[in-house]
């Protein structure tokens, strides 16, 4: 059984088929293909059962924080900065005319996310009917078919010979990685580094329309690829209609300066359309054979962690390989449908304040649960919410509750605290593992400055 650690910061999002929760669950997360992955959560001022914070903590800074972790590197190990797409450590924000989404936005947009992944899940494993139209020489998308694809989270990669930096999506949800692609045939979105161009570099290759490989698309898209001037030629579309369309090749990936990986498949897109912030593109982490970690698995032996920024201020990191950590966690990983390019896990309860609190262990393993980088929001199958809901609350009764924000329905004023005592949430995991919600994952800061919204949701 391959291991993989975890680093203390960061957050994680995991969904239920049934869902409803909130929040990051700020906790590294670590996972292989194999059999395991790992928590560690990040440790703060607290007693045996609550966090006592100051309020201003929870609000992010408008310059970004130091990373509390060196980015190592070595012959079986390559670690890239992550960093939240509309925060101060990225440079997608330097762009002015790229507008980040609300609060709301950004909510709607995960619960379209969250939609996209029950179709998904209630329709697995595409019957090959859904085909790429081909239009001269360039193609559109037929149907949905996979997850939507505007995540929070970008890491910056090297691509071609000579390199051209692209800072791409990377999603635990999806499959293939593909990056816009001149000369953008039909239509490119505006992204912040310059369009990429095979022409121009000396390690690009087309995969032809009679590859296997090509073939391979079907199960990595939900979509038949289709066929121009003998070259392959993918489409993906994404639950809120955003989509990507182009030619399917081959070419250099670099990860860091001593980590170059020749002949790694992806789309070089040529119609593209969508909610996709400036970023480049997307790289694909699912488990289908076409996912860079499938490809890569030759180096890194199908073993990749991260650890999401805690904060859109604060930086966090994407590492393939690598060993387990001494003081990691470690709880097995799931098959959650007939879609194998989800991560599964085995959840099993939930305490609040230091009680366990009684929900039916039926109600968790009837659901089954996802680790998911691009969804906002946790979520809980109703009963298991209601529980936790009620719990907070009767716990946080001091403080004064104020109106929903969007989806987020347990939310409260703390505009005249300058400190907070909160209550501990810990999940338990199959192997009888806990783990700690970082306070940081328990709450959401509204836009009025205000840190008004607890990792508690909608109905």
């Amino acid at each position: 059984m391959r291991r993989q650690h975890i680093d203390p910061i960061s957050s994680i999002s995991l969904t239920m088929k049934c869902f409803l929760y909130a929040h990051f669950l700020c906790l590294c997360l670590v996972f292989s293909l194999e059999k395991s992955y790992a928590f560690e959560g990040r440790k703060i001022a607290e007693n045996h059962h609550s966090h006592t914070i100051e309020v201003s903590s929870l609000l992010p800074s408008t310059s970004c924080e130091s990373p509390t972790k060196v980015l190592s590197n070595n012959d079986n190990k390559a670690s890239l900065k992550v960093v939240h797409k509309h925060g101060p450590c990225s440079k997608l924000s330097q762009d002015k005319t790229i507008a980040a989404p609300t609060y709301t936005e950004i909510l709607l947009q995960g619960q379209s996310r969250v939609k996209s992944i029950h179709s998904r899940l209630s329709n697995p494993k595409p019957s090959g009917r859904n085909d790429v139209k081909v239009i001269d020489a360039t193609t559109i998308p037929a149907k949905d078919g996979s997850v939507v694809g505007s995540g929070n989270y970008i890491v910056t990669v090297g691509l071609g010979t000579p390199q051209k930096e692209l800072s791409l999506i990377f999603d635990t949800g999806s499959d293939i990685t593909w990056t816009q692609c001149q000369p953008c045939a039909r239509s490119c979105y505006k992204q912040m580094e310059q369009i990429f161009d095979p022409s121009q570099s000396t390690s690009y290759t087309n995969i032809p329309c009679s590859s296997s490989i090509c073939s391979s698309l079907t199960s990595a898209t939900g979509i038949t690829p289709g066929c121009a001037s003998s070259t392959c030629v993918y489409g993906i579309k994404y639950g809120d209609s955003s989509f990507s369309v182009g030619f399917f090749g081959a070419e250099k990936l670099t990860l860091t300066p001593t980590d170059a990986l020749n002949n790694i498949y992806f789309g070089c897109g040529q119609d593209n359309q969508g909610l996709f912030a400036g970023s480049a593109g997307l790289l694909g982490l699912g488990r289908d054979k076409l996912s860079v970690v499938s490809q890569t698995a030759q180096k890194y032996n199908k073993i990749f962690s991260y650890c999401l920024p805690s904060s859109s201020s604060s930086t966090g990191f994407l590492t393939f390989g690598g060993s387990a950590s001494k003081n990691s966690k470690f709880t097995p990983l799931s098959t959650i449908s007939a879609d194998s390019s989800f991560y599964g896990l085995d959840f099993t309860g939930i305490s609040v304040g230091g009680t366990k609190l009684a929900i039916s262990a039926s109600v968790f393993s009837t659901a089954g649960a996802i680790i998911d980088s691009g969804t906002v929001i946790t979520r809980l199958p109703p009963a298991a919410y209601s529980a936790l809901r009620a719990s907070f609350r009767n716990l946080m009764s001091k403080y004064p509750l104020t109106s929903a924000l969007s989806i987020l329905d347990t939310c409260y004023d703390l505009s005249t605290y300058s400190t907070i005592s909160v209550p501990k949430i810990s999940f338990f995991f199959s192997s009888g593992v806990e783990v700690d919600i970082d306070v940081t994952g328990i709450f959401f800061a509204s836009s009025m400055h205000i840190p008004s919204v607890p990792g508690i949701c909608w109905k």
